[in-house]
């Protein structure tokens, strides 16, 4: 069984300063990137059980975008860290209370993506637009008050201050359209 946070960086949106930041739209190549990401997870065979996203409007779209072409599957859920501070503590809150075999989708912005695989991974990336990561977070069961990971269960020792996860997937907006059948001319 594995824990996985799957995060997506929205598509590409209006440039800053056409309107307020929280609510700059996704330019028609956003669009396109938006729904190869729901396409190539779909030609995966990747499950999600739940996803989230930023309430800002060019996130909240690429969710949406992608979920829709994704087909069967959950409905984006605003969860505010994604446009406020989200990183590896938040991250997995998502997974609290949920089967150890969880598959979660998570729509938001940089740095913060970048931010918290890095927490969880200690995998330094740039995350494109309209790309995606892949988190295995399956050790990450504990972390203690402060957000420091702990010694993990399940007979596994770790280092002192060894991120609990391991990055499995990174993606880049172009390959996905390609593992999509799509055009690369759109993303």
């Amino acid at each position: 069984m594995a824990q996985q946070l799957w995060l997506l960086r929205h598509g590409e949106a209006e440039p800053h300063g056409e309107r307020p930041d929280e609510l700059r739209a996704l330019t028609e190549r956003g669009e396109h990137q938006a729904r190869a990401a729901g396409a190539a997870l779909r030609a995966l065979g990747v499950r999600l059980d739940a996803v989230f996203t930023s309430p800002r409007v060019r996130a909240l779209d690429t969710a949406r975008g992608a979920c829709a072409v994704y087909g069967e599957g959950p409905l984006a859920e605003i969860y505010e860290p994604l446009s406020t501070g989200f990183d590896a503590t938040s991250a997995l809150a998502l997974f609290d209370g949920r089967d150890p075999d969880a598959h979660i989708m998570v729509v938001g912005h940089e740095p913060t993506l970048a931010g918290a695989i890095a927490g969880l991974s200690g995998a330094q990336i740039k995350l494109k637009k309209g790309g995606i990561a892949m988190v295995d977070v399956s050790d990450a069961s504990l972390l203690s008050a402060n957000g420091a990971f702990q010694e993990l269960t399940g007979g596994e020792a770790r280092e002192p201050g060894e991120p609990p996860g391991e990055l499995v997937v990174l993606v880049r907006p172009r390959e996905l359209a390609h593992i999509a059948g799509m055009a690369l001319s759109e993303v």
